[in-house]
């Protein structure tokens, strides 16, 4: 599985910044955001590219590279991040086995390793879970200097449509939104699936 998990203080930070697909990877785009970069970075990653390889193909060039903030997750678990050179916020990454956190205007660096730790806490937990802790654990060690109004969770598996895809569009406290979302769904995640692919296994008239 692959996902990403993200908060901010703008509206709707899940159609602008995760992208994932199965088999193939993750990637995070951020910062004066660039949504063509995420779909980009995929397709380079599902050319065979490797995280650090995909990462410096996108950033070659580009326009405007200099405001984005960047990463990867490719399918053999090696990460790469990029912070552009105009990014004068506060801003940090830090990777661990297979994961990377990356964070713009944040309080401080320690945000970013404080989401590492967190997901990498408990490796047994379903991903999901493991990602809404690291968003957790990036707030409570300083997160954004302003409020955060939405966050996004993001999880592929094995099917061409996302496993989970949770958003909190805007409220005053989007975190314990979605931490709310996710335990709702969390027991229904192999019901859509079933539902999607094997109709016919599935009991009830709905």
């Amino acid at each position: 599985m692959f996902g990403a998990a993200v908060t901010t203080s703008s509206i709707a930070v899940g159609s602008r910044c995760a992208c994932a697909r199965a088999g193939v990877g993750a990637v995070l785009t951020q910062h004066r955001t660039d949504p063509r970069l995420g779909p980009r970075g995929l397709d380079l990653l599902a050319e065979g590219l490797c995280a650090k390889a995909a990462i410096d193909r996108l950033t070659q060039n580009a326009p405007g590279i200099g405001w984005r903030q960047l990463a990867a997750v490719d399918k053999d678990g090696n990460t790469a991040w990029y912070h552009g050179e105009r990014i004068t916020s506060v801003h940090s990454a830090h990777a661990g086995a297979g994961c990377v956190a990356v964070g713009n205007i944040i309080r401080s660096t320690e945000v970013t390793r404080a989401m590492i730790a967190a997901f990498e806490a408990d490796a047994q937990l379903h991903i999901a879970e493991r990602l809404v802790r690291a968003m957790e654990a990036g707030y409570a060690a300083g997160g954004e200097p302003k409020q955060v109004k939405s966050a996004a969770l993001l999880v592929v598996d094995r099917e061409s449509f996302p496993l989970v895809d949770l958003r909190v569009d805007y409220d005053p406290l989007p975190l314990a939104q979605l931490r709310w979302l996710w335990e709702i769904y969390e027991p229904s995640v192999k019901l859509y699936v079933d539902r999607a692919i094997r109709p016919d296994t599935v009991p009830g008239a709905g």
